[in-house]
């Protein structure tokens, strides 16, 4: 059996429907309110802040998937992720259950240095370092020996479904909305990002192949990495929506935060839109060779069609 930790999100999901497809069909759906992806699925309701529920929800399992998220709300994050992690740990090594573990690039230098796996963690503000610790966290029980994992990292992505990133917020809603979209900053650096159904096949066949474990692997993006102009111009085309933009200025950013809680947790981010933004995933790509990663065209043409119906 195959086990999705968080099971409700855009990556569970797509997670479960790649497994079905290519891996398993013994596949063990979690979270508080799980709901079936495939006719197949098992349903478990489970609150990973509590141990015992957490060890429940691993049992019987071969590989364990945690692909479980929280809002933007640095409190809550500074508050549940450290039990959460921990939870989870213990659970797969008291059970001996692999470990897959979906996890972003906020631990990471906020500057256009290139990102590789071996990228120090320096986070800039408290979403990263609580990110930094939990994966710190998972690091260790791997170099002890108590539980055989995987690190699966992917930096801001985009998609269809219930995807919840920046871009689809800023964007892809507003051009579904037939609103004008909005950028952070500039328009004109350089953006790495992920295709959600991209990072989940891969996320299924890093867990189902062997060698694949006590590693970090940065996970496959296309490497035609545009600027934020161009990316709207792209989705402009795929939604068939004016071509038009506004770049919201840091004083307006400020204003924002002031009065939206939302905004001002998502703050710390702002230094990456400064600069470029290089994800490297040349070591998965050398790895699986066969591997197709989506273009932003196709990506884009995709995310309309559905989000249409």
């Amino acid at each position: 059996m195959q086990t999705i930790l968080g099971a409700n999100g855009q990556i569970g999901r797509e997670l479960a429907r790649e497994l079905k497809q290519n891996f398993t069909s013994d596949i063990r759906l979690v979270s508080r309110n799980p709901q079936k992806i495939n006719d197949t699925d098992t349903l478990m309701s489970a609150n990973l802040l509590d141990a015992d529920q957490t060890r429940d929800a691993v049992a019987g399992s071969d590989i364990v998937y945690l692909t479980a998220g929280l809002p933007m709300d640095t409190e809550r994050w500074i508050r549940e992720w450290p039990p959460i992690m921990k939870n989870v740990i213990d659970a797969c090594a008291f059970h001996k259950v692999k470990l897959v573990y979906f996890d972003n690039t906020y631990m990471y230098p906020q500057t256009d240095t290139p990102q590789t796996e071996d990228t120090p963690f320096k986070p800039h503000g408290d979403k990263g370092r609580i990110r930094g610790a939990i994966t710190g966290q998972l690091l260790e029980a791997m170099s002890a020996g108590r539980v055989e994992a995987l690190i699966c990292r992917a930096p801001e992505f985009y998609g269809p479904g219930q995807t919840q990133s920046i871009i689809n917020g800023l964007v892809l809603d507003a051009l579904v909305a037939g609103k004008k979209p909005k950028v952070f900053l500039r328009d004109d650096t350089k953006r790495t990002l992920i295709y959600t159904p991209d990072a989940s096949r891969a996320m299924a066949l890093l867990g189902n192949t062997p060698d694949a474990y006590g590693q970090t692997w940065h996970l496959p993006c296309d490497d035609n990495r545009p600027t934020y102009k161009e990316f709207i111009r792209l989705a402009a085309d795929a939604y068939r929506r004016p071509y038009e933009y506004t770049v919201l200025k840091p004083w307006l950013l400020w204003i924002a935060a002031k009065f939206n809680p939302q905004r001002r947790d998502a703050s710390e981010l702002l230094p990456r839109y400064k600069q470029d933004n290089i994800f490297v995933s040349d070591k998965f790509k050398k790895r699986f060779p066969d591997f197709k990663v989506t273009t932003f065209s196709e990506g884009l043409k995709a995310t309309a069609a559905e989000q249409k119906h």
